[in-house]
């Protein structure tokens, strides 16, 4: 089975290598019609493929993880995403139970107490429910670019999830930070105002803060933890 996925990959790979990520984005959605998935958080990177998907008439579907805990500039983004390409994202929560458990044991900032109880939250907020949006398609779609972080470095444009056994395809690998900011301007694509106030990175808003200039892209992220590998799970390569 691992072979015929390797096979699977490494052609895709060769379909995919010399085409520009408009063009990536076409043919997965062409390819993979309806069974194409795209997850946002509304950082600029995702608003570029939301983009290029509303351009393309996607049938792909289009998710969010409502963790609960997001900057009041998320949803004001969210809104104006909506309002401008007019497609629909559905909204994944956590499961109520869970939430409630961990913030009667732990209280509601347990995450500040050790790695293990922010990774038991971000588990519970944004894992748990990734895995329920993410089930029965084939392609996951992501913003994710190389130099975002070390971690992400490691992976490469196409890659088999094994985790969550799905195709994972990044249009924007190679991108880097002056490409989003140009697309943005070229297509006025509504972004989140956090960006322009030193938050390259924006997730849930008791976990993320400013960065200072010359800190790595992720320092924002977790930043009490100083071994994190500043990821939550969601786009872990090992």
């Amino acid at each position: 089975m691992w072979l015929i996925k390797r096979e699977m990959i490494a052609e895709l790979k060769r379909d995919l290598e010399t085409l520009d990520a408009q063009q990536i984005v076409r043919y997965i959605s062409d390819r993979y019609g309806e069974k194409t998935v795209f997850s946002t958080s509304f950082g600029i990177e995702d608003q570029v493929i939301t983009h290029l998907l509303a351009e393309n008439q996607t049938k792909a579907s289009i998710f969010t993880l409502e963790t609960g805990r997001l900057f009041p500039e998320t949803y004001y983004v969210w809104n104006r995403t909506l309002e401008k390409y007019k497609l629909p994202i559905k909204a994944y929560y956590p499961n109520t139970a869970a939430v409630e458990r961990m913030v009667t044991e732990k209280g509601p900032s347990s995450f500040y107490e050790s790695v293990e109880n922010r990774k038991e939250c971000c588990y519970i907020r944004k894992i748990e429910p990734l895995k329920r949006a993410i089930q029965g398609f084939e392609v996951w779609i992501t913003g994710i670019r190389a130099e975002q972080s070390a971690n992400r470095e490691d992976m490469d444009f196409v890659e088999w999830d094994e985790a969550n056994r799905i195709i994972k395809v990044h249009p924007l690998f190679h991108w880097t930070l002056t490409d989003v900011e140009d697309f943005l301007k070229l297509y006025n694509i509504p972004y989140n105002p956090l960006h322009d106030k030193g938050f390259p990175s924006i997730g849930c808003q008791p976990c993320t803060r400013a960065i200072q200039p010359g800190e790595d892209f992720r320092a924002g992220r977790w930043w009490w933890e100083d071994r994190s590998k500043k990821e939550c799970g969601l786009h872990a390569t090992k």
